[in-house]
């Protein structure tokens, strides 16, 4: 039985017994139970219900459960809080890992970086080598006769440029800062004839510029300049640019654009 009901039903009960009783009678009853504390306790279980004399109890329970409850619910707090804390720690050295992984790889590449880049230049320097060598086997269909010149030589024939100002001291180390600069005449018309290389293992549109830029510093020099880019491969935009101002162009020993566009 619910506990309201029982309380309701208790009462029934004690207004049942009361109404049995006188008015002196029930006086009585209050001043006996006044004298005699330990007797109510037996009046109330006469009184009321089983039940109802079980509801203290069950009260006292509900409370003990709660407060139970209750403290569960404050230490699962505590371990959410905890366990948020331990999160957002991980979070942070998670964060500090990516960060020191990111830097070291940054580094890793920039040594493969430098690696490559000295890879490059060491194989540019060969490929420069080879085409100084070899500069008849790969220009000699246009130019018969080739010669490289030397640092020197080249220095030589600036020299009267310079000093009445054809040139200037720019332009001057510009050419002498050129890969390979050969002589030669063209098997065309047999007019002597000057030729600029860049050579580069990718041959790319800064290549090209370089050549052409040096080829008619010479020109102003010697009055017939050729220029031309070498390497192991060519950009496309870079082919595309020295098709455009005709700068012959050597891939592997093999050439292209013999009609260089004026």
């Amino acid at each position: 039985m619910p506990g309201r009901a029982l309380w309701y039903h208790g009462v029934e009960r004690l207004s049942e017994t009361l109404m049995a009783f006188t008015v002196e009678e029930f006086h009585d009853l209050i001043r006996l139970l006044g004298q005699h504390p330990e007797w109510r306790e037996e009046l109330r279980r006469l009184v009321l219900a089983e039940d109802l004399l079980q509801l203290p109890g069950l009260i006292r329970e509900l409370g003990e459960q709660t407060r139970l409850l209750a403290e569960a619910q404050r230490r699962t707090e505590e371990r959410l809080d905890a366990l948020a804390e331990a999160q957002q720690q991980t979070e942070q050295q998670l964060r500090q890992l990516a960060e020191a992984v990111d830097g070291r790889f940054r580094e890793l590449r920039a040594e493969l970086e430098d690696v490559v880049s000295s890879l490059g230049d060491l194989k540019g320097r060969e490929l420069e080598r080879l085409y100084r060598e070899r500069a008849p086997a790969y220009f000699g269909r246009i130019l018969r006769g080739l010669k490289v010149l030397s640092l020197q030589e080249i220095d030589e024939l600036l020299e009267p440029a310079l000093a009445d100002g054809t040139i200037t001291w720019d332009e001057r180390n510009d050419l002498l800062l050129a890969d390979l600069v050969a002589r030669g005449r063209l098997r065309r018309t047999g007019q002597e004839a000057y030729l600029v290389v860049e050579v580069s293992w990718g041959v790319g549109q800064d290549d090209v510029e370089r050549a052409y830029r040096r080829a008619a510093i010479l020109e102003k020099v010697t009055g017939s300049s050729l220029s031309a880019v070498a390497g192991k491969v060519i950009l496309v935009e870079a082919a595309a640019l020295a098709h455009k101002l005709g700068v012959l162009q050597v891939t592997d020993g093999l050439m292209k654009g013999l009609e260089p566009v004026n």
